[in-house]
């Protein structure tokens, strides 16, 4: 699948984060203005955050009205739910979350 820049750097972003950290998923976001943000599932014994809903987070905690697109990088098992994420909180139904794995590959794109 050929992606824009944009997205191929959402891919990326989210792909880094995840490996930096040595986390199940990396994700990221675009917002409305062209901001990114990435962030990696946080699993501590008292919070447990996605790394999809942290980066959303992320942006909203800045500002962002809505987002345009988003990235999430895992193994896939189990596949990630897509459905019902902040992403769809913030910008409603239509926005492209391109479900990529470990090396890059986006496998599935899903729509909020």
């Amino acid at each position: 699948m050929e992606l824009s820049p944009e997205d191929a750097k959402l891919v990326t972003l989210a792909r880094a984060s995840r490996a930096r950290t040595g986390a199940e998923h990396g994700a990221a976001v675009r917002d409305r203005d062209g901001r990114t943000y990435a962030a990696s599932t946080v699993d501590l014994p008292s919070v447990r955050i996605d790394a999809l809903d942290l980066a959303v987070a992320m942006a909203v905690s800045s500002g962002a009205s809505g987002l345009e697109a988003a990235a999430l990088v895992t193994e896939m098992h189990p596949e990630p739910v897509i459905n019902g994420t902040a992403v769809r909180d913030v910008s409603g139904h239509g926005v492209s979350v391109f479900i990529a794995d470990p090396t890059g590959a986006v496998v599935k794109v899903r729509t909020t």
